[in-house]
């Protein structure tokens, strides 16, 4: 009866919606479309698996992913399709929205499944070149020292064509520090106050809503590193957290990174980073690696049965060559998942090796700096990465 179950579910996930079907592309490589064991086994992500069974089967359970990355994650569009594609499993599985960071008030493209908006002065640091504020799990803060200072999210999604899962709340931590006190602005007016230590200020809404303002009292500044939307109970959810141009390197300088992850508590993080550490010509394949093992030391120290999914890198071009580095990196990839017993997935390979790019640009999936994706190309590359989990998951 499990077996069939499961078969069942498997075939709806695999069977894409009639809104969200993509056409295949003979440069596409299914064949090798999914996850790789180079270690031979994969007892984290064996527990993943079977904690999404529960959830699936059940409806009980809370799973939880974290997609990091740079402009690839912080675009938003290639991790909210997973996030649809897994929500789409089973109806009511839900769990909160996670992560989501003022993005507008950096002066920064925010993810498209939601909104951001902010008034008066704001100054902004990320991780490529942090300043003085000690930065977190969103690689980026935001600074006000003014009290009339606001910030605006609302789960309303940009893409307002597509059918999209709404997201409602009614718990909010702010992830941030300062001299000022961070209060809601519940219904435009009445003040909400938090509870919590430095760091993480948690509020309980009297109700739910999709749609937050966070305003500040008293004198001095404050550095908002993101906020957490959550509600009571399981289900799934899956945060992103990108930043533009980041590397190995630069997520390595957020030093409350670790400390923040505990909001979270992933049971899978999928690393999407890479393709900026080989765009120099000064690429370290030694310290690519020594730089993923810290990350993962990181991951591991919070949550020991957390599973590691590495994305690999997508085929690309450095001054109008194909990189020369991209091969290396995959190879790095395969050795880390192979020491850690974790799982790799060749997004390279997939997409069809070497040159493919121009193939994926010809067809209107990739921008024209070959490093980048069309909305669409993001839409069918999160639908390969879906496709490559499942598979693994309940055919294995």
């Amino acid at each position: 009866m499990r077996k069939a179950a499961l078969s069942f579910l498997l075939l709806l996930a695999l069977l894409p919606a009639g809104a969200r079907r993509q056409p295949r592309y003979p440069f596409v490589r299914t064949d090798l479309n999914y996850l790789q064991m180079p270690g031979g086994s994969a007892p984290e992500f064996d527990h993943f698996c079977r904690k999404l069974d529960t959830l699936l089967l059940t409806g009980g359970g809370d799973v939880r992913i974290l997609h990091l990355g740079g402009s690839h994650v912080q675009g938003g569009t290639l991790t909210d399709r997973l996030r649809r594609r897994f929500l789409s499993l089973r109806y009511g599985i839900a769990g909160g929205r996670g992560l989501v960071f003022p993005y507008s008030a950096a002066h920064t493209n925010t993810p498209v499944s939601y909104n951001s908006s902010y008034t008066g002065n704001w100054e902004s640091v990320n991780c490529l070149k942090p300043g003085d504020e000690a930065l977190g799990l969103t690689g980026m803060a935001v600074t006000a020292r003014d009290s009339s200072a606001r910030v605006i999210i609302d789960l309303a999604p940009r893409e307002r064509q597509l059918l999209q899962q709404r997201y409602s709340f009614n718990r909010v931590d702010v992830l941030g520090s300062g001299t000022m006190e961070p209060v809601l602005l519940l219904n435009g007016r009445d003040t909400l106050r938090g509870v919590g230590t430095a760091g993480i200020r948690h509020f309980d809404l009297p109700y739910y809503t999709d749609w937050i303002q966070l305003a500040f009292t008293g004198k001095g500044s404050f550095s908002l590193r993101g906020l957490y939307l959550d509600k009571p109970g399981g289900g799934f959810s899956l945060s992103e957290a990108g930043v533009n141009g980041a590397s190995t390197g630069s997520w390595l300088k957020c030093s409350l990174w670790e400390q923040e992850l505990h909001r979270v508590m992933p049971d899978m993080v999928i690393f999407s980073i890479g393709i900026n550490d080989i765009q120099g010509a000064d690429f370290d394949v030694r310290r690519f690696k020594a730089n993923y093992r810290e990350l993962i030391r990181r991951v591991r120290r919070v949550n020991p049965r957390c599973a590691i999914l590495f994305s690999g890198i997508n085929d690309s071009w450095r001054r109008r060559e194909k990189n020369p580095h991209t091969e290396d990196a995959e190879a790095a990839f395969r050795d880390l998942a192979r020491e850690f017993h974790s799982v790799f997935w060749d997004w390279f390979a997939v997409m069809g090796g070497a040159g493919s790019m121009a193939q994926w640009e010809s067809a209107g999936l990739s921008q024209a700096d070959k490093i980048h994706f069309t909305p669409n190309g993001y839409r069918l590359v999160g639908d390969l990465l879906f496709e490559a989990i499942m598979e693994t998951c309940y055919r294995r």
